[in-house]
Formats: C-alpha cells, structure tokens, sequence
C-alpha cells in the first residue's frame, strides 16, 4: 500500500486499530511531505526511515535520534519507539514497513546458498534479522534502489507485484549495510571480539549524537559521558572507524545542516547559525566558506 500524505493520529474519528491492522497484512510506504506530524509510543514491524529533505525525530529505547538526508534508521519488529515533525519544516518522508512474512523469505534467500534453497523453497516463517538501532549511512547502492523504488511508485502506483520486486532488492541492500557494519567494527582497536562490539556500539552512540544534538554546546566532556567512553579513547576509536574526530564530524553536521536550511527555508543567516549550534555569525560563516568556498548568503543566492 503506498501513501503520499501521513495520517493525523490526532483527528477525531481516527481509528487507530484499524490503521495499524494494515501493516500485518501489507507493505506500507509513506512518500509524503509533512510540516507537523507525531506518532507516540507504536510498536511497529520492521521499517525503514529517511528523508529526502528536513527532519524526522525518533526516541528508540530512550534515545533522541535525527534522521536526516544521507542517513537512515531500521526499526525491528516489535520496537516500542516514537516519531515527530517539528512544525514549520516542510520534511521529505520516505517510511517503509516490511510485512512480516515477506521480510522473513528475504532474510531466508539472503541466508542460505542456492543449492539450499532450491531444497527449501517455501520455509517457513523465521525470526527476523536484527539490526542496530543506530543511524546508518545511505550509501550509492541503497541510494540507487530507494530512486528506482521512488520511479516505480510515481509511474506504477498501486502494481503491488511490480513495487514489491523493488521492496526484495531495497530489503537485501539493507541487509547488506548491517552487513557493512560488521565489518567496520572490526577497525576498533581491541582483541576480543565481544569488546570490539561494545566498543562500536558505543562509538555509534557517540556518532548519533553528533547527528543528533548538533544544535547543542556539545564539548568533548559531555560526548564522552553519553557514549560511556574517556575522551581519550573516544577520540582514538572514533578517528580509527570513522577516520575523523567527534569535533570535526560534528562541524561536518553541522555546516550540512546549515546548507539545507539555506537551500529551502527562508530564515536569516543569524538564526541558521544559533540552529546549527555555532557560536556566532563569524564562526559559522568561517566554517561555511571553508567547507563550500564561498559565504552562505552567496550560496543562498545561486541556490535561488
């Protein structure tokens, strides 16, 4: 089932059981464009969250996460979580939630080699894959599959088989990034494996944070204490993964937002600067130019 508009859980009449009975027996995609929307404590199936402009705020498991343009969120099924827009943004939606039994057959072919499953075609329904609750990158391959999802429903619609074909190979570049993941894991410097996965799990705090708080007066102190890390190690681990350190990633979100809110609002330079956590115009306009090679009234212009 595909959506161009989010539903308002809030207006009077709507029927809730009814709405979230949907998502057992199909695919769900929002595409929609939102100034303000929220959705509280949902215990939902497995989903995917990006958005193409703006930003969409998740608490998952007591964490504040931004989704933003290049980043994306997995939920896993039976996650208790929330969502809101913050108004006066227009946001970009894109949220898909896997059926359960279709993500199941995906994970079972993602799994197994094909001699298995030519033995076991039909298998029955398995647990499935688990995936961090962390903000993931969008990379070229997944960034590819989203863009022929997106011409397949804006040229297709309602041609449920067409759009699930596009649904089987989004769902395997997922797995595939989780994938991925494990693999940078093992960049952290540590012996043990079960260290090296606490270690990366609490360097994705660290990351989510930085995506997350950016607004904030973040320091090294406090990055530390919300990831469980020295600054020290934070700073070693976090240039050895990410190669960069937490200080110049957070300038990297920081200036990114920024752009975007040049780009497609109208605020002035001042109150993009308080927005995006720089200390003064100065600093904000030395950091622009030095990421963009020119001002950002400048691009503000181009853009327009």
């Amino acid at each position: 089932m595909y959506f161009t508009s989010l539903p308002d859980h809030t207006k009077p009449g709507f029927d809730e059981q009814l709405h979230f009975s949907k998502f057992k027996k199909h695919n769900i995609i929002f595409n929609a464009q939102s100034s303000h929307a929220h959705c509280d404590d949902h215990v939902g199936c497995l989903s995917f969250k990006t958005v193409l402009r703006g930003e969409e705020w998740y608490t998952v498991n007591h964490r504040r996460l931004a989704v933003s343009p290049g980043r994306f969120l997995v939920l896993n099924d039976d996650q208790t979580y929330s969502c809101r827009i913050n108004k006066g943004e227009k946001v970009s939606v894109l949220s898909i939630f896997f059926k359960k039994e279709f993500a199941s057959a995906v994970f079972h072919d993602a799994r197994h080699e094909e001699e298995s499953l030519l033995d076991d075609p039909f298998p029955k329904p398995a647990k499935a894959l688990e995936f961090s609750q962390t903000l993931y990158s969008l990379v070229s391959p997944l960034k590819l599959q989203l863009s022929n999802l997106i011409s397949a429903l804006e040229t297709y619609d309602a041609d449920v088989d067409r759009i699930d074909e596009h649904l089987t190979f989004l769902l395997l570049e997922l797995i595939r990034s989780h994938q991925s993941e494990s693999v940078r894991s093992k960049k952290v410097s540590a012996v043990k494996p079960a260290t090296r996965a606490e270690l990366y799990r609490r360097l994705c705090i660290a990351r989510d944070v930085l995506h997350s708080s950016y607004m904030d007066r973040l320091d090294l102190n406090k990055i530390s204490a919300l990831s469980c890390l020295s600054v020290p190690q934070l700073i070693r681990q976090f240039k050895a993964v990410f190669n960069t350190t937490p200080h110049r990633y957070l300038g990297e979100v920081r200036v990114r937002r920024a752009a975007e809110l040049l780009e497609f609002s109208d605020k002035p330079v001042h109150e993009i600067t308080w927005e995006c956590g720089f200390e003064n115009v100065s600093a904000f306009c030395r950091a622009f130019k030095s990421a963009y090679g020119v001002q950002p009234l400048r691009l503000r212009k181009t853009k327009g």
